[in-house]
């Protein structure tokens, strides 16, 4: 039996936590409020992430740190160096391992599917935050003094996802509403099943051969949008719905109150042209494969019953 710390109780995180108290570990789930699930191997503390002596000491018997965090979507420019380096701190001074949950923006607009070591080329602000924390952490992993590998995931699907088919998707599905949608609704899109993200984070903190590089989540075959609302529907026994495509002046319009949407147009790129993910080094390397896809609709769907 071993400790882990996570820092960050949202969807991944906590499920990150559960997968490893069913292996019989213990651990310590750090958020400001001191939230997560409840479990007697699962220790909730209230601790500020950036605080690198505060998560250093958390750490100090820890076999892995894993940054679940997940700061503001506005505030990202800000929030993530502190958080970052702070997690890079105490990875140093603990000697675990530093496992970090990720996306796919800072790869920039891609002309095919995205694989794990494709070039990160994006030139938008939060893309080159997300960037800078993998190459500083890659950095150190290669001078010594850290360990560390990262996982990316595309939009998440899954109990408690905040994705664009989160709950309020689901939701107007089972009542047999029209959905609305980001981008366009007939453009395959790559859904990251949380539990396996949350799986592969977990096999690569415990996987020295994972170490000193990114991983995808494994996922299963890119699904449109308007493919995943049939798909729910089927699963459901409801009716298909009608798929629309939110109209950008409604966007505009949302977004002079709502900072998150204004930013939008930076990243709509995912959701108007093929974002794919390539999970081929996953499934070799490190012999993980996605959850079944109706499995994946159902227990989403189970989750809101």
């Amino acid at each position: 039996m071993s400790e882990y710390l996570i820092v960050g109780a949202g969807p991944i995180g906590a499920a990150v936590a559960q997968q490893l108290v069913t292996q019989h570990h213990r651990v310590r789930l750090v958020t400001r409020s001191g939230s997560g699930p409840d479990h007697p191997s699962i220790e909730r503390i209230s601790v500020d992430a950036s605080n690198v002596d505060a998560l250093s000491e958390l750490a100090s018997s820890s076999a892995a740190i894993f940054n679940c965090a997940n700061p503001q979507y506005h505030r990202w420019p800000t929030d993530w160096p502190p958080i970052a380096n702070a997690l890079l701190g105490a990875a140093e001074r603990s000697s675990a391992v530093l496992v970090t949950l990720s996306n796919l923006y800072a790869y920039g607009r891609p002309t095919g599917p995205l694989s794990s070591d494709a070039p990160l080329l994006a030139d938008y602000e939060k893309a080159q935050v997300r960037a800078t924390m993998w190459r500083n952490a890659l950095a150190a992993n290669d001078r010594g003094d850290v360990r560390a590998t990262e996982v990316r995931a595309s939009d998440f699907i899954g109990p408690n996802a905040q994705s664009a088919m989160g709950a309020p998707v689901i939701k107007r599905v089972l009542a047999g509403k029209r959905c609305w949608v980001l981008g366009a609704t007939d453009q395959p899109h790559s859904w990251s099943y949380t539990e396996d993200v949350a799986r592969t984070l977990v096999t690569c903190a415990q996987t020295p051969e994972a170490w000193g590089q990114a991983w995808h989540a494994p996922t299963n075959r890119a699904r449109t949008q308007r493919n995943v609302i049939d798909d729910l529907a089927d699963v459901a026994g409801v009716a298909h719905v009608k798929v629309s495509s939110i109209p950008s002046t409604v966007l505009r319009a949302i977004g002079l109150f709502s900072p998150m949407v204004r930013e939008l147009p930076t990243t709509m790129y995912q959701f108007t042209a093929p974002f794919v993910i390539d999970d081929g080094a996953t499934r070799l390397k490190l012999g993980l494969e996605p959850t079944p896809w109706a499995d994946v609709l159902a227990a989403t769907l189970a989750s809101l019953a």
